[in-house]
């Protein structure tokens, strides 16, 4: 029997919009891998941001310009300004990572440390002078003063967690007995405070617990540990247990973002939390840290033609896009905030894989600019870089506070 030959001309336009759709869809799909192809050849080489011994090429300019900043008040008042325009936390962030950016540089080259410590020090000593002249609420969103903190007086675990892990990384790199006594006094108000929540959390904000903010209170506890021979580890697995049993999603096992003081849930998982959590956690339990994060690259990492990017949140919901988050790019579901901080994940679990895939994607897609002896990002900030400057150095800080708990818990350590 012949072919029959549909003649309708109301069909024949609609297969022929169907081919027309076709063709298109099958030309851009081409075009887009073939320039993926190129970029993939063009960014394929490894950028020299991170490595296992000494310092990377380009995180030796991303630290310069760091540098620069802290050294021009003119340029770091433009910078702060253009921040605290959109966040008042980047400001606080920007400080923070990069004390503990400068902490393992020195760490990874003993001999830069009388260029790096003038300036830990500025930072850190600028920062509690800030605090005391205008309060922790400097560096705290608007929303902060609406409401009332539920426990008194009112304190951020934001600004105590992060303060304080800048004053033991500090301490660690080299002893300063100035800030021993802000160090232990900060942490006995944040731990306080901790346990006067039933999830072992304290606020960040009015009846708002961020396990971002506990996590790195929790890692300035060790730290403090390793440095002053105390023993927070029965606090540390009485944290660890609630958290599992408490503030773990139950559909994909990961830690929820935010909630009340009581534990009530308010932001499920969140990539720009998860990342630094697991990191922090390390510090606490290792097992429990590598698990988290393998379920943050399950449930965000996401990668093409070895590019790589991380979603806000887990496929099964979708939360609010936020100056955390920072914009989401449809279709691929790219968040700024979740893969800037997936760099500190992939570091530290030393993922280097998805590591050189979120560097090509940076690379491919930040608009880097360099100068003769300087790297920064035109679509980042001063805290976005100071994020990629901690990826690259992270490591030997937490090896050295393992280190020394080890040698304090061996038997000849405890031998008179």
């Amino acid at each position: 029997m012949g072919e029959r030959h549909d003649t309708n001309p109301r069909n024949v336009r609609a297969r022929s919009r169907v081919l027309a759709w076709l063709r298109r869809t099958v030309a851009i799909t081409t075009a887009l891998i073939v320039w993926m192809c190129v970029l993939r050849g063009v960014f394929g080489a490894n950028q020299a941001v991170r490595q296992s011994i000494g310092v990377a090429p380009d995180a030796r300019r991303l630290a310069a310009r760091q540098l620069a900043l802290w050294t021009d008040s003119e340029s770091r008042e433009r910078e702060l300004a253009r921040m605290r325009g959109t966040n008042a936390e980047w400001d606080f962030m920007g400080r923070s990572f990069l004390v503990w950016s400068l902490v393992n540089l020195g760490l990874r080259e003993p001999e830069m440390k009388p260029r790096y410590l003038p300036v830990i020090d500025t930072i850190i000593d600028e920062t509690l002078r800030v605090e005391r002249q205008s309060t922790m609420f400097h560096f705290l969103m608007p929303y902060a003063r609406r409401a009332s903190f539920r426990v008194e007086p009112p304190r951020s675990q934001f600004v105590d967690g992060e303060i304080a892990l800048m004053l033991a990384m500090r301490r660690l790199l080299a002893e300063k007995s100035d800030y021993v006594a802000p160090l232990h006094e900060r942490l006995e108000l944040m731990l306080g405070r901790m346990q006067k929540s039933p999830v072992l959390c304290a606020e960040s904000y009015p009846d708002e617990c961020w396990t971002f903010c506990n996590a790195v209170g929790l890692a300035a506890l060790r730290m403090s540990d390793a440095l002053d021979g105390t023993d927070h580890s029965a606090f540390f697995a009485r944290w660890v247990a609630t958290a599992k049993q408490r503030l773990v999603d139950p559909s994909t096992g990961l830690l929820a973002s935010s909630y009340t003081l009581d534990g009530a849930v308010r932001d499920g998982p969140e990539g720009s939390s998860l990342w630094l959590v697991a990191h922090a956690l390390e510090l606490v339990d290792h097992d429990f840290a590598l698990d988290q994060y393998r379920r943050a690259k399950t449930e965000l990492a996401k990668s093409l033609f070895g590019f790589g990017w991380a979603s806000e949140w887990p496929s099964a919901f979708r939360g609010r896009i936020d100056v955390d988050s920072g914009p989401v790019i449809p279709l691929f579901d790219v968040s700024a905030g979740s893969s800037g901080l997936a760099f500190v994940g992939a570091a530290a679990f030393d993922d280097d894989d998805y590591y050189r895939a979120l560097t090509r994607t940076l690379f491919a897609a930040g608009f880097p600019i360099q100068g003769d002896q300087t790297l920064r990002f035109a679509a980042s900030n001063q805290v976005g870089d100071a994020v990629l400057l901690y990826s690259s150095a992270l490591g030997p800080a937490w090896r050295e506070v393992e280190r020394r708990v080890a040698s304090s818990a061996a038997p000849s350590a405890r031998t008179p």
